[in-house]
């Protein structure tokens, strides 16, 4: 036994909770919300109008790398959503006529969205649930940004690498 090691005393209470993690380090990452995400990545989000083409579209899509565009009409309301899948699925139902079709025709009109201080997890259980990989982000009728779910799981990848350099630092002193 150790020369430092005392055994507790009749009466004595004993503190058996561990210092090395907490209740706020375990649970961090589902107390996270939206505008953690918004402001490691930005609060760009291109749009697009509903009598664009998807050929308009598609450029877009390709010269930002991006997978989504969200589509505003002349006010910027946002009234739609336009994804990679939504143009996969017309260009299998239309083969050589999708293109100059109209992005109204085509893109996702009922929209999941989320505020800045909806916490991660609820996020991506939405998303995950629907079977979507992009959400607008909203505050008092206005886009704020556009979270997916590889910006969730970035996020997350990085509260593991903290944690991970904490736990370290703990052990190395």
């Amino acid at each position: 036994m150790p020369s430092s090691y005392q055994a507790p005393t009749r009466g004595e209470k004993r503190n058996d909770s561990s210092t090395s993690q907490s209740i706020a380090s375990n649970l961090g990452y589902e107390n996270a919300s939206v505008d953690k995400i918004l402001a490691i990545k930005g609060t760009d989000v291109f749009s697009i109008r509903p009598e664009d083409t998807l050929a308009d579209a598609v450029v877009l899509l390709r010269e930002k790398r991006i997978g989504a565009l969200v589509v505003t009409d002349s006010a910027g309301k946002l009234v739609g959503i336009l994804s990679e899948r939504d143009i996969v699925r017309k260009l299998a139902e239309t083969p050589g006529e999708t293109l100059p079709k109209k992005v109204a025709e085509v893109m996702t009109s009922k929209i999941e969205t989320c505020t800045e201080d909806e916490m991660i997890v609820s996020v991506l259980s939405r998303m995950s649930k629907g079977r979507f990989r992009h959400m607008p982000v909203m505050a008092d009728d206005q886009l704020r940004g556009m979270v997916t779910i590889g910006d969730v799981v970035n996020y997350r990848l990085l509260q593991l690498e903290h944690e991970a350099l904490q736990l370290k630092q703990l052990i190395v002193g």
